[in-house]
């Protein structure tokens, strides 16, 4: 038997589980039903070991082999605050809440794996742990807790992957280093004085302070980063004032900072700080700056990715260098304790819409391309011989 007769005996249970997780989605540390139907699945094998973590928000299944090396894959399965406007009979049950980045789909793909592996536990040369992890769309997230319970207990080498709608279904898109960015978020409070629109001399203008702001902030990057680094400063709120003709006593503004880069997440934090600091010499206003560090750059590991990319050639899938990406990802963290690799996995067709779109759906022939990727990775780390799997 190959890898792709495996998958095959999976493929009506993949697409089934991910449209049932599509239909009750749950928002992250929300995620009480998702968990259960889960660990439902879970505690059908027969060879499998159950840890639930973090009071009951995540699990991981392990399974022993014959000694050897242990390799663990993570599934995140939170949902967003956004209205499925598709019309589809898997649409979301749940008003507001969706999966629209593809969750449902990682969960469906490491259920399956659990269900292929326990039927040939005898199989294995080695260990494999599934980690199913809570609320990887809000930080702080649920990989750091779940790893300081445990989550990679024994764990030599960890891999993840993500279904992604902006990459033709099959494509698999991986780099060594750097992938994706830390994400954090800031919001700047600026306060003046108040006064009538009529006679500005008697106040401090917070509104033209905060644009003065924002203008300044732009070339924080061009003009003050090494253009060999990356990084990336956007405005996406700004807030102040309720009437025409009076001057606002206060503005504020929120945003984001992507780096990759410690030293130059620290550079643009010092230099928001400076341009508030001028401000307030300048213009008389006080200010607040609360900046909030998000997940940390995803970094892959060399070995890994070598991994990563024999499988997609095992499989003969198309493989391409992954350009790294200002997105933030909280598998960031399981990296900096493990080696491993996060690789993408196309999941596009003909009328795909982006992540965290309303519209959003997979292509759920994506679906088997991940299962097969996760067994084709089994087999390059030695875990695995599906080949002699009659």
């Amino acid at each position: 038997m190959d890898i792709a007769q495996l998958v095959d005996t999976q493929l009506s249970s993949l697409v089934e589980q991910r449209r049932y997780l599509h239909q009750y989605p749950e928002l992250s540390f929300q995620e009480t039903e998702t968990y259960q139907y889960i660990l439902k699945h879970l505690q059908k094998l027969t060879h499998f070991h159950i840890r639930e973590q973090v009071g009951g928000q995540g699990i991981v299944a392990e399974i022993k082999g014959n000694g050897g090396r242990t390799v663990a894959f993570r599934a995140d399965f939170d949902a967003l605050p956004i209205q499925d406007e598709k019309d589809v009979p898997y649409k979301s049950k749940v008003p507001g809440v969706m999966h629209a980045c593809g969750h449902d789909g990682h969960t469906s793909i490491l259920l399956s794996l659990l269900s292929i592996l326990d039927e040939h536990h005898a199989e294995l040369n080695g260990n494999v742990s599934m980690i199913f992890q809570f609320a990887e769309e809000l930080a702080p997230g649920g990989a750091k807790p779940m790893i300081e319970d445990g989550a990679l207990e024994d764990v030599d080498v960890i891999y993840g992957q993500h279904l992604w709608s902006p990459f033709n279904t099959h494509e698999i898109h991986c780099t060594t280093g750097p992938m994706m960015a830390s994400p954090d978020m800031f919001e700047v409070t600026i306060i003046g004085k108040g006064g009538h629109g009529a006679k500005p001399h008697t106040s401090v203008d917070s509104i033209v302070a905060m644009a003065q702001f924002i203008t300044s902030i732009q070339t924080l990057v061009s003009r003050t980063i090494n253009p060999v680094d990356s990084a990336v400063v956007t405005i996406g709120k700004v807030a102040a004032g309720n009437a025409f003709n009076i001057i606002s006593h206060e503005a504020t503004c929120t945003g984001t900072v992507r780096t990759f880069d410690p030293a130059v997440k620290q550079q643009i934090k010092d230099g928001l700080e400076h341009e508030l600091q001028g401000l307030a010499l300048a213009k008389g206003i006080t200010y607040k700056l609360d900046y909030t560090d998000g997940y940390p750059s995803v970094v892959n590991h060399s070995r890994e990715y070598e991994i990563v990319k024999r499988a997609a050639e095992r499989l003969n899938l198309p493989f391409a260098e992954a350009e790294p990406m200002m997105i933030g990802e909280d598998f960031s963290y399981y990296l900096q304790e493990k080696p491993g690799a996060f690789f993408l996995t196309g999941a596009g067709h003909a009328d795909a819409k982006p992540h965290h779109h309303s519209l959003f759906d997979l292509d759920e022939d994506s679906l088997a391309t991940g299962l097969k990727m996760f067994l084709a990775i089994l087999m390059e780390e030695g875990i695995l011989n599906v080949d002699s799997i009659s």
